[in-house]
């Protein structure tokens, strides 16, 4: 059957309405790339049940937590995050131990992870004058060294507790290195899993 003006205009209106119905989806919930601290990976569950307390933030020795913001989707604004460039996560417990609404549940680092490391080529310094910081560091031995002597992330070892990012030093080598983004970062499982293997060890092309 023919197409009628009507029916056409009717189509389009219902294709924007979906895509407006995503975009705010998008922007109250964010894309699932924070980083929760440990016990708080199922997205679901701590979503229910954060409070926006700040007690997990104040608690942390390392200083890792921080505070999602707005841009992160507004309904994770005041949610705690992790952030690898002001400290790493020792699994100390702490936090999990001052969520007051089991937002936050027991973690297990041998079994769990809060996020698995990637190497950016086009940022880790091994790629470019030699650096082997994230492979003497990593404190779970997930990071072992190629022929080349580039970092290599073992992701069935990775339980994404953020030394290696934050000992990378790609920020300081700013001849080749701008922005925030490091050498080695640690992503979000919902991430890692939109990635898939081909895109993994590619900044450029994951938009990291």
């Amino acid at each position: 059957m023919p197409v009628t003006r009507r029916v056409f205009i009717g189509l389009v209106a219902s294709t924007a309405g979906c895509c407006a119905v995503g975009g705010i989806g998008l922007a109250t919930r964010g894309d699932g790339s924070l980083l929760r601290p440990p016990g708080g990976q199922d997205a679901v569950d701590f979503d229910a049940a954060c409070i926006r307390c700040d007690r997990c933030r104040s608690i942390c020795p390392q200083g890792a937590i921080d505070v999602a913001h707005v841009e992160d989707g507004f309904l994770n604004a005041r949610t705690p995050s992790i952030d690898f460039h002001k400290g790493y996560c020792d699994f100390c417990d702490k936090c999990i131990e001052a969520c007051p609404t089991n937002a936050l549940k027991p973690f297990d680092p041998a079994q769990d992870r809060i996020g698995t490391a990637i190497v950016q080529k086009d940022r880790c310094v091994a790629y470019f004058q030699g650096c082997t910081e994230c492979f003497e560091k990593c404190p779970y031995g997930a990071i072992s060294l190629d022929d080349s002597n580039h970092p290599v992330v073992d992701a069935a070892v990775c339980n994404g507790c953020g030394v290696c990012e934050n000992e990378c030093p790609a920020l300081v080598y700013r001849s080749f290195s701008g922005g925030t983004r490091r050498g080695i970062v640690v992503v979000s499982p919902a991430v890692y899993e939109r990635l898939g293997t081909t895109l993994i060890e590619d900044g450029e092309e994951v938009g990291l």
